[in-house]
């Protein structure tokens, strides 16, 4: 992973005990060059670049990422032997620093082998030159940016979306700028290996849920595994009374648990997420979008309704898990997982204009780790709208900066990438099993629900921390799809 995972809640629990996912690693590719026919004209040009180029390198091995460092070229031949060293490397981001200029035949063959997105970076020595001081070949040091309209026009020629951050070396503004891209990277490569588990059946009318599998494969590259809830019946089935046990400790060292919490209810849970890790396990799952209605207390019915514990303690270790079928809010959160922000499932509660908040969250599964304290763990003898009864997660997301993240669909099938920027503010809540939090947008809360609609998003999204609506965008644009911002 490159971004790291949401800071513990204000009130820590034993969230930071859970045992984070594993997942291949984002595979950034790393070219550095500059033109080889400045070289013996301007002997101490070449090294000076190259100290550039091993700061760029160290700058981006510090991340928690796979580099691909090709080294520095000189010429196109040397561009050509990169290119085919990235493409093989299959990266999910190859970012060029233009150290100086060079010709736009030296790049474009790398972003047309590798078929992958590019950023353009160029970052002179310093602030400025020394205008006294300087000779033509000190002056070379800061001529990266002089290629750069070059490049955007052979690009836009190719028909291959450019991108570029232009700044000095040692600018912590440019480098967030450049940390932007390689987040979005790394939810370009999260969703083209994720393998999202479907289980259950669409909840019955929720057209919007409703979601194309093939699309989700040819948009992201995921792949969609589906399963049945006998799958999850037999595993469950296998679960011993020890491990029940177990489970029970964990939970009570992760939620606070209410008195109206049964304890047959709450072993049943317990039981059930040990279930829900094996098959998460078993099948190779990065996510899981589940719904099933069930009838008069069979057992398939206990099933879905013992899922909220177990699918909370898999969402807070990075497996997004979302309840209602809801396949696209399921992505949405691994994205928003990928890029550090959490990503809580989540809907629209209800509106209050006096305190100009919109109040939102949802029954069942919850990101414990963007929790503002200790989550409440309530028993439910009924699930509003479905069937079924048991235990439940109740919190309120982290106070601060939020992101609603979610993915929305047009008329020709295509996906959109749709977010607001708010703030979590303080003040009363239901206390009904829900997660829920309020949102203030900064304007009249029907104005935000009206102009939020028409974006072409569900009733469903994620609600994360901190403003991502910049990154968000940013992986758009990696994986070709639109993105659309609700400001108000």
């Amino acid at each position: 992973m490159v971004a790291n995972p949401p800071a513990p809640p204000e009130n820590p629990s034993a969230v930071h005990r859970l045992v984070p996912h594993k997942r291949r690693a984002t595979r950034i590719g790393l070219v550095s060059g500059g033109l080889g026919a400045y070289w013996p004209q301007f002997p101490d040009l070449l090294p000076q670049l190259q100290e550039s180029s091993r700061y760029v390198t160290g700058r981006f091995t510090a991340l928690e990422a796979e580099v691909i460092d090709v080294g520095f070229v000189s010429d196109p031949q040397e561009a050509a032997r990169a290119a085919e060293e990235l493409r093989v490397a299959d990266c999910d981001l190859i970012v060029i620093f233009l150290a100086t200029y060079l010709t736009s035949s030296m790049v474009l063959p790398i972003a047309q082998r590798a078929q992958t997105p590019v950023l353009v970076i160029d970052l002179q020595p310093t602030e400025a030159m020394d205008h006294a001081g300087f000779d033509t070949g000190k002056w070379l040091a800061y001529c990266g940016q002089c290629p750069v309209p070059e490049m955007a026009n052979v690009f836009r020629r190719a028909g291959i979306p450019f991108r570029s951050v232009s700044g000095y070396l040692k600018q912590e503004s440019a480098w967030q700028r450049i940390d932007r891209w390689v987040h979005a990277a790394s939810v370009r490569g999260r969703l083209r290996f994720a393998r999202h588990g479907l289980m259950g059946h669409l909840y019955p009318g929720m057209l919007d849920v409703s979601t194309d599998l093939t699309t989700v494969s040819t948009t992201f590259g995921s792949h969609v595994e589906i399963l049945e809830f006998d799958d999850l019946r037999e595993m469950v089935n296998s679960v011993s009374e020890a491990q029940v046990l177990e489970r029970v400790e964990l939970a009570r060292e992760l939620f606070t648990v209410d008195a109206s919490v049964d304890d047959g209810d709450f072993a049943w849970g317990a039981r059930v997420s040990v279930g829900l890790d094996r098959l998460v396990e078993e099948f190779g799952l990065d996510s899981l979008a589940y719904y099933h209605r069930g009838l008069a207390g069979e057992q398939h019915e206990r099933l879905g309704a013992g899922m909220i514990l177990g699918a909370s303690i898999l969402t807070a270790r990075g497996i997004p898990m979302a309840g209602e079928y809801e396949l696209r809010t399921s992505i949405a959160m691994l994205a928003a997982q990928a890029m550090g922000a959490g990503g809580s499932f989540t809907e629209i509660q209800a509106l209050n204009f006096t305190d100009n908040v919109v109040e939102m969250g949802h029954d069942g599964p919850a990101h414990l780790a963007v929790s503002a304290g200790n989550p409440l763990l309530r028993g439910l003898g009924v699930y509003h709208g479905k069937r079924g009864w048991g235990v439940s997660v109740e919190f309120d997301v982290r106070h601060g900066p939020v992101t609603t993240f979610g993915l929305g669909q047009d008329p020709d099938g295509s996906y959109v990438f749709v977010t607001s920027e708010g703030e979590v503010v303080p003040g009363p809540l239901l206390a009904i099993g829900n997660t829920t939090s309020r949102v203030d947008f900064g304007a009249d809360p029907g104005r935000w629900v009206d102009e939020w609609s028409q974006t072409g998003i569900g009733h469903h999204w994620a609600l994360c921390v901190g403003h991502r609506a910049a990154d968000v965008q940013a992986a758009a644009s990696l994986l070709g799809i639109e993105h659309r911002h609700v400001a108000l």
